[in-house]
């Protein structure tokens, strides 16, 4: 009985997990705009936009069917009419700023553009300090 519980459990939590990969892709996952200025468009902005679940290529590049549904809303957008910096902002919402390969400074991420900055400075000083007292201490052997 235990068993049968345990299996029923795991099938009913793998299924919504796969219910992506089982639809169809979506119309423009696949297939260019009609327009090639607009086609452009869209794909420069597909390589400046990150697969969520490959996360190492830009949706114009990966497979997985997440970037094909990306893809499809980047060109009917643009097919639309919108601008491609719209867009992206609509996925950044969508998404987080994870999508976006373009980094945004915004009060939470300042740090991470300050801090090398913060490090060579730090590094500055240290080093300055050590070729003073370098160069205040005495060499052997000059007869001071």
């Amino acid at each position: 009985m235990i068993r049968l519980l345990f299996a029923l459990l795991a099938l009913t939590l793998t299924v919504p997990a796969t219910a992506q990969d089982m639809l169809p892709p979506a119309p423009y996952a696949y297939r260019q705009l009609p327009d090639s200025a607009q086609e452009a468009k869209a794909q420069a902005l597909m390589e400046t936009l990150r697969c969520l679940k490959c996360q190492s290529q830009s949706i114009a590049d990966s497979d997985a069917p997440m970037a094909g549904d990306m893809r499809h809303q980047v060109r009917t957008r643009i097919a639309a009419g919108e601008e491609p910096e719209h867009i992206r902002q609509w996925l950044i919402e969508r998404y987080g700023d994870y999508v976006s390969y373009t980094p945004q400074v915004k009060p939470i991420t300042w740090p991470l553009f300050a801090a090398p900055l913060v490090f060579l400075a730090l590094a500055a000083l240290l080093l300055r300090g050590r070729f003073r007292r370098r160069a205040e201490t005495p060499v052997e052997g000059s007869g001071e």
